[in-house]
């Protein structure tokens, strides 16, 4: 179905950072697949995993014990600090067992109305219940009726979200956020916000939840945006990173919550099988190892500090902003025509939110990779913003 704008390149094979298409041209991969492949392509560690799990056992039921998944929760339990895992297939998938989460704990308290703070900005997944979680009118055009029970807050305004609390008070079941935004603009997070928020549903019995499908997995410096933030959720998504390419998602709750789903109540066919677990356990083990949390913080750093300095004269350029390896460049401009400029020069980006380039490389990017980045990004925004 003709549900993606493809861009006319088909890619055979990928070696760490860079990518081949069929007729053998090379392309520097500053996008990840949207944040994925955070280690780089056919990473040996992972394919080996991935291989030796294959030859052993790709699938059962969850209804019996599985071996690299138990693992795989433990592992992440005790990264988070958190108590119990649910896994799914996707980011979409394990933000709809944080919203059947959130309403379950609700109900089970007396609240028959549960709401679900989001906030502008927003992206959580394009199921019903997520594209109604998210905060676009675009994307529920013609997809009504949707679930009752969302409310929106301005994001990085704590006066905002302290009115939804006074308007819907017992009612408000959870807030679900994004700690930092990576369809909507890498717009990042205020700590001070996050933490007040975070105060305000502890003050009203509501859940804390951060969706980090995009943010986790080492890209913001730490496994966890939230670590960096000094933030204590009950619930965390996470997906995409986890396993590298291979479809895994991951719903991690604490305290209370951790215990609100039982038997019955959510599930999955695919969730968690043994190929997807063995290869996340691979990612994180890889991540540990080779120290790339740090990595994806310091380069980052570098790298926004090189775009500004290389674009400080340009007066388009609205903001460079960003987290560890999440890096956005506001232009004051609609810029996607910068994507199909990028592909043809052999860099991969993207622009989300109309204006702003969004960059999410490898965390396995070396110094070398990072300067033909900026030197490749920044001549080819040079030409675009002055022939305008």
């Amino acid at each position: 179905m003709n549900t993606y704008q493809r861009l006319p390149v088909t890619f055979s094979h990928g070696e760490g950072v860079w990518l081949i298409d069929t007729d053998g041209k090379r392309y520097l991969d500053a996008l990840c697949g949207i944040s994925v492949t955070n280690l780089g392509h056919a990473h040996p560690a992972v394919s080996a995993a991935i291989k030796k799990q294959a030859d052993l056992l790709l699938h059962t039921s969850n209804l019996y014990h599985i071996t690299p998944q138990q693992q795989l929760a433990e592992k992440l339990c005790s990264i988070s600090a958190m108590d119990k895992v649910f896994f799914s297939n996707s980011g979409a998938e394990a933000n709809e067992a944080a919203i059947k989460l959130a309403r379950l704990h609700a109900s089970h308290k007396g609240n028959s109305h549960p709401i679900i703070i989001t906030m502008t900005g927003s992206f959580h997944g394009r199921t019903l219940a997520t594209i109604t979680a998210t905060a676009s009118q675009k994307m529920k055009t013609g997809f009504g009726p949707l679930p009752a029970g969302f409310v929106y807050g301005e994001y990085n305004n704590i006066e905002s979200a302290k009115q939804l609390f006074a308007e819907h008070g017992d009612n408000i079941a959870a807030v679900f956020l994004e700690p930092v935004q990576g369809e909507g603009g890498i717009n990042v997070g205020d700590a001070n916000y996050l933490l007040q928020v975070q105060e305000l549903c502890h003050n009203h019995q509501a859940l804390f939840m951060l969706d980090e499908v995009q943010s986790g997995n080492g890209r913001c410096g730490h496994y966890f945006a939230f670590q960096g933030l000094g933030l204590s959720p009950d619930v965390v998504t996470t997906a995409k990173g986890l396993g590298n390419g291979v479809p895994i998602g991951a719903c991690i709750a604490k305290g209370a919550a951790a215990e609100t789903l039982s038997p019955g109540t959510h599930g999955s066919t695919f969730g968690g099988n043994p190929l997807a677990t063995a290869a996340a356990l691979a990612v994180i083990d890889t991540i540990e190892k080779e120290q790339l949390c740090k990595r994806a913080e310091a380069l980052g750093n570098s790298i926004r500090a090189d775009f500004k300095k290389a674009l400080a004269s340009n007066p388009a350029i609205i903001d460079i902003r960003g987290s560890g390896l999440m890096i956005g460049i506001e232009l004051d401009r609609p810029c996607g025509q910068l994507v199909s400029d990028a592909l043809n020069a052999g860099l991969l980006i993207n622009v989300t939110a109309g204006s702003t380039i969004r960059l999410l490389p490898p965390l396995t990017m070396t110094d070398e990779n990072a300067a033909t980045l900026v030197e490749t990004l920044t001549t080819l925004i040079q030409q675009f913003t002055t022939s305008a």
